[in-house]
């Protein structure tokens, strides 16, 4: 079955194809002969109750530096798609969350991959909150006195925006730390909304673990040790990449969210993973398949387009 399928993402041009989701499912829906268009998110506009684009074709190739052909613009209602991929990267702002309300109108007689509801609903970093008997001690909070509480029962803490990504912004702060109250006015000023702060997990030295899980089932892993130098794990930020299996409690933990991410419709979700403890659930733009694939792991971008495919024959 040939299928209709429109993605938006953010600028093609910029992505680096080595380690990018989202291109790894371009190449596995183009290896199927699905005809696949593209747009921005910026040119996604509400016309009454249609919701169209400015899309173009796209043509893909794992050719770094020469790795996509665009044809002329051409207005279309997304309606018009079996299937969109809504695929851009946070920040999970008003613009990001806007573009789930339109989205959430062509939705589910257009699949869109995740519910645009449901991401929307679901922020990495808050909806992980459901399960705080698989995470290690969290908060979230802006307020000084409930941070200092927090600190004073766990001691070294992680501190990081609610809504950031991609490892910026991440802080160890450890008792009695001299920079904690410049730390503190940086944050108020700069994020609006509350932060996390997390019990520190020494061995995040040995790996952070993104597990990957396509419609509830665990699809692969990749371990991401940090820098020497640097407690983030972000391969963004210099981790590096290691082949991963798990261990039983991940197993457990796959098992336990499993259900919830069917329920939700979000089909193709990162984990995050430290020392057997849950940390993060990633919705939004989640990566690694191209990370498991090169270290000898399944073919992840193949396992989500065998379900999407399977839920758009079946109707």
């Amino acid at each position: 079955m040939k299928l209709n399928v429109a993605v938006q993402m953010d600028p093609i041009a910029r992505i680096n194809i080595g380690g990018d989701s989202t291109f790894a499912l371009l190449l596995e829906a183009q290896e199927r002969g699905h005809a696949v268009s593209y747009y921005t998110p910026d040119k996604l506009s509400l016309r009454g109750d249609e919701v169209v684009a400015p899309v173009q074709k796209l043509d893909v190739r794992d050719e770094p530096g020469n790795h996509f052909t665009l044809g002329e613009p051409r207005r279309e209602s997304l309606s018009g798609f079996d299937v969109v991929l809504l695929r851009q990267d946070p920040p999970f702002d008003l613009a990001y969350i806007t573009s789930t309300h339109l989205l959430e109108r062509i939705h589910p007689k257009t699949l869109v991959v995740n519910d645009p509801a449901s991401v929307r609903n679901a922020p990495e970093k808050i909806f992980v909150m459901d399960f705080p008997h698989l995470m290690p001690p969290t908060l979230i909070s802006r307020d000084l006195d409930e941070i200092n509480g927090f600190r004073a029962e766990h001691g070294a803490v992680v501190m990081k925006p609610l809504h950031g990504h991609g490892g910026a912004a991440v802080f160890r702060v450890m008792p009695q730390d001299m920079n904690f109250g410049s730390l503190f006015d940086m944050f108020s000023v700069t994020f609006r909304e509350p932060w996390v702060i997390q019990r520190f997990l020494p061995e995040v030295k040995r790996g952070d673990k993104r597990i990957i899980l396509v419609d509830g089932e665990f699809a692969g892993a990749v371990n991401r040790v940090p820098a020497a130098d640097d407690l983030r794990s972000n391969m963004v930020r210099g981790g590096a990449a290691q082949a991963a299996d798990l261990t039983s409690r991940e197993r457990e933990i796959c098992a336990e969210l499993g259900p919830a991410l069917r329920q939700r419709g979000l089909l193709f979700v990162g984990i995050d993973v430290i020392d057997d403890y849950l940390t993060e659930i990633n919705v939004t733009s989640p990566t690694g398949i191209r990370a498991v694939s090169r270290l000898g792991g399944p073919d992840v971008a193949a396992k989500i387009w065998d379900v999407i495919d399977n839920k758009r024959a079946a109707g």
